[in-house]
């Protein structure tokens, strides 16, 4: 048995017919593990130690939107010693709150905890700038706040896609074209006046085919992939943002991609990541709480949610709580 504690968003915000951290609390409950909860703001560094204020969970075993899918068995304030693992599945913004806390849970790794994904491998990789690592797999890319060089880089491509480097669910993306009157408004609002760096990257036609997401476990790809279909008049394929969703096997360039990315993410710590590819062209490494886990499942006969805890099992079980 394990004692496995998440560090989640109010619990009442979680949508558990969709959410992946729901799923491997009931993959990890179905195995006889216990569960615990901690907020962002409970985390705290005492008497030399990172302690947080955690709940107790017990599922009720129920799975429909809406149903009242959990029991609070009570709170204490914990050394993060005292957990097998600790999964920091907080969702972003990554703002100066969320540097802290890797701040508090590298301390806690420091000290033996275990800590999914790892605080300095969540801070070095940033969702949307880290694909830069992977220059041979990227469509063309920019980031800048200075407006001349977006400008640039619209009559270059003719039309083009550009993000805050801080957003989730397709939050903040706009496509942009040469024939786009807004284009001055949507720079200024996205760099807030020159003032903040965003991406800007060439539009992929291959979207209407599906925003994929590869989900790597431990290093290694599930076997199927999410594709997140735009619906009609829109360039986003988030499923936050009305897209609808196939899942289907990794094409061969999906396993180059993952191949080679998969063992480079393993080493610095980062044991759960959804690669983005859009055609070709890998678009965003997402390491703050990537989900798609129940959508994968639903849709195929493989548990992703499994993966995940037979990973926690195997490597990362304490021996006197084999039991």
């Amino acid at each position: 048995m394990m004692k496995l504690a998440f560090i989640l968003d109010q619990l009442s915000s979680i949508k558990i017919d969709k959410d992946s951290s729901f799923a491997m609390m009931l993959e990890a409950a179905s195995r006889g593990h216990q569960l615990f909860v901690i907020q962002q703001g409970d985390l705290a560094w005492k008497n030399g130690k990172t302690v947080g204020i955690s709940c107790a969970l017990e599922l009720t075993g129920q799975t429909v939107a809406g149903s009242n899918w959990y029991k609070d068995m009570g709170t204490a304030e914990v050394p993060l010693q005292e957990f097998d693992v600790v999964l920091m599945r907080k969702d972003p913004p990554f703002d100066m709150e969320y540097i802290y806390s890797t701040y508090l849970l590298e301390l806690a790794e420091k000290q033996g905890v275990c800590i999914i994904n790892s605080p300095q491998g969540l801070r070095d990789h940033n969702e949307k700038f880290s694909i830069a690592k992977f220059p041979q797999f990227i469509a063309p890319t920019l980031v800048t706040r200075k407006d001349n060089l977006i400008r640039e880089f619209l009559n270059e491509h003719d039309d083009i896609i550009l993000k805050p480097l801080d957003g989730m669910g397709g939050a903040g993306v706009f496509r942009v074209n040469s024939a786009n009157y807004n284009t001055s408004v949507i720079i200024e609002t996205l760099t807030h006046y020159g003032t903040e760096m965003i991406m800007a990257q060439r539009y992929i036609p291959e979207i209407s085919q599906g925003d994929k997401r590869i989900l790597l476990v431990g290093g290694k790809p599930a076997p199927y992939v999410l594709a997140r279909i735009p619906r009609k008049g829109e360039s986003r394929g988030n499923l936050a943002a009305g897209g609808s969703c196939v899942a289907q096997p990794l094409t061969s360039r999906d396993h180059e991609i993952a191949k080679a990315l998969g063992p480079y993410l393993y080493d610095q710590g980062l044991m759960l990541v959804g690669l983005d590819v859009i055609g070709d062209y890998l678009t965003e490494i997402n390491v703050t709480s990537p989900t798609c886990m129940q959508e994968i499942s639903n849709l195929t006969d493989f548990n992703v949610a499994g993966m995940m805890i037979d990973l926690l099992e195997k490597n990362y079980r304490s021996p006197d709580r084999n039991s």
